[in-house]
């Protein structure tokens, strides 16, 4: 029987360490392995379905999400130590220069980093993102090349700083306690075969907006919020809800106003314990805020005055405070504590100012930090991150 006692660990720097992708049963090994951490409201049976579940669904199928794992090469497959694991997810992305060049690539996004127990205070974790870093440059681009990747950390921004992936300068959320509201006449509740549409015309808008000279920044980068992205948190959400209640949430999100001054939310239920025991702790995380109109949206700072006046700014204003309202009633129907709103435009920013709503704004120290590596055309690390542009919920 293998214990530590027996087995022979590596030194983290040995040459034999290498990444490799791990076959079913250690996937299995490892999602047991994760799932005092990260099981949510779910029991084991229930997560170990969830996890498989989710290596089909979309961003994840037709090889958009990749496990790797640290292990030592000479030992074979389903007998070797997982010293180290995380996931990958090809994202598509758009980076602009100062002229407002744009151009399509893609972003890995970085998950689910573990080392088990037995493994830990040996530098593993380390070995493994660096090897990472290294690897990901030219993961998966035989069509787009990329930029960089991203990660959330929910163990502070020092560690994952250390290894190349810098906090981005905004990590901040808006939080709204749920409350019941008479929904508005004006507002319509977003179903999930009104989403592909949406994020086409969202995707539009974004590269309108990649266009925009910007003189006092060099670089851009965001990553489109396609329904690829909304489909996996979706799924996880979908899974969850009929673990929990036997059904699902049919409204995805909420819009209200005309095509071309519209305002929508695309929304999700994360149940991170049982709605039943008392905590407090369960979100509906709005994945994408779109005012339509919101030329702040470009997050450049000769933009940050660029909003609506008169009639246009009341109208856009009345739009979003009912479309947040409907995220309140939304989350107070289906047991969710608060509503969260990552990192609003100048924008909503001031808007929210004066819809009349109670809300406190959070600026996150030691969970969901959103840290980025960012390559130069070399593959190096570059020396000044790029303007993150959309650093909302949808792309953790």
């Amino acid at each position: 029987m293998s214990s530590l006692a027996t087995e022979i660990l590596l030194d983290p720097q040995s040459p034999d360490l290498v990444l490799r992708h791990p076959t079913l049963n250690e996937c299995v090994k490892i999602w047991t392995n994760t799932s005092t951490s990260w099981m949510d409201s779910l029991t084991l049976p229930s997560y170990l379905k969830e996890s498989l579940f989710l290596t089909k669904v979309p961003l994840a199928r037709n090889d958009g999400m990749t496990t790797w794992i640290l292990v030592d090469k000479n030992l074979p497959a389903d007998r070797r130590q997982i010293l180290s694991s995380c996931e990958s997810f090809r994202k598509r992305s758009l980076t602009s220069d100062s002229d407002g060049r744009v151009e399509d690539n893609i972003v890995h996004g970085i998950a689910s980093v573990f080392c088990s127990t037995e493994y830990r205070g040996r530098g593993y974790p380390v070995r493994m993102m660096r090897e990472l870093a290294k690897t990901l440059y030219t993961w998966q681009t035989d069509k787009l090349s990329c930029a960089g990747s991203i990660l959330y950390s929910d163990i502070g921004k020092t560690y994952y700083s250390k290894l190349g992936w810098k906090p981005n300068d905004e990590n901040c959320h808006i939080e709204f306690k749920s409350c019941s509201v008479p929904r508005s006449s004006l507002v319509k509740e977003l179903l999930a075969s009104d989403l592909e549409a949406l994020c086409n015309r969202d995707e539009v808008l974004i590269r309108k907006t990649m266009a925009t000279p910007a003189k006092d920044t060099n670089l851009r980068v965001t990553i489109i919020p396609d329904l690829d992205h909304m489909g996996w948190h979706l799924a996880k959400e979908d899974f969850a809800c009929d673990h929990l209640f036997g059904k699902i949430a049919q409204a995805k999100g909420a819009i209200a106003g005309s095509p071309g001054s519209q305002v929508w939310a695309i929304w999700t239920h994360r149940y991170y314990c049982h709605p039943h025991s008392g905590s407090s702790n369960n979100v509906l995380y709005i994945l994408r805020l779109v005012i339509e109109v919101d030329e702040t949206a470009t997050r450049l700072p000769t933009y940050r005055q660029k909003k609506p006046t008169g009639e246009k700014y009341d109208e856009q204003l009345g739009l979003l405070r009912v479309v947040l309202q409907a995220a309140q009633s939304e989350a107070t129907e289906w047991k969710l504590d608060v509503v969260k709103l990552w990192n609003p435009t100048p924008l909503v920013q001031e808007m929210l100012t004066k819809t009349g709503l109670e809300y406190v704004r959070m600026e996150r120290e030691e969970d969901s930090i959103a840290s980025g590596l960012w390559y130069d055309e070399m593959g190096g690390v570059r020396g000044v991150a790029p303007l993150w542009v959309n650093n909302e919920h949808y792309a953790w």
